[in-house]
């Protein structure tokens, strides 16, 4: 008995899963083999392993949460609407074939992300 190809939202929720465990061997496991990671604002990486060490670079570098806002699927995309615990915001296309991702690109803003928010004063 063969199991199901993942749809493309189950994916996605998988890989939030492992982004917000910080496991970066987890979230390497949901690509092909040749995928292509391309964050818009540092560029792309291509293959498993490359994909791998930038999650792993940026885990050490900053400690990070995906809060999902919206998730939605046609045919074999996923588009994430996320948000971070301070509210800046970005997007994510998911490109899935046979229960992988085969191409994500992200799109967030890199400014906001350098400094950080100020503190409500209420």
């Amino acid at each position: 008995m063969s199991l199901p190809i993942a749809t493309p939202k189950g994916v996605v929720r998988r890989w939030i899963a492992a982004f917000n465990a910080a496991d970066p061997d987890a979230l390497a496991a949901l690509y092909h083999d040749d995928a292509i990671n391309h964050q818009v604002a540092i560029g792309p990486v291509q293959g498993r392993p490359a994909i791998r060490e930038r999650f792993a670079q940026e885990f050490a570098a900053a400690s990070m949460e995906c809060v999902p806002v919206n998730l939605f699927e046609d045919g074999e995309w996923a588009i994430l609407e996320w948000k971070d615990p301070q509210d800046r915001l970005g997007c994510a296309f998911f490109h899935v074939i046979d229960g992988r991702i085969a191409l994500q690109r992200g799109y967030w803003d890199r400014a906001t992300f350098a400094t950080p928010k100020p503190k409500s004063k209420i």
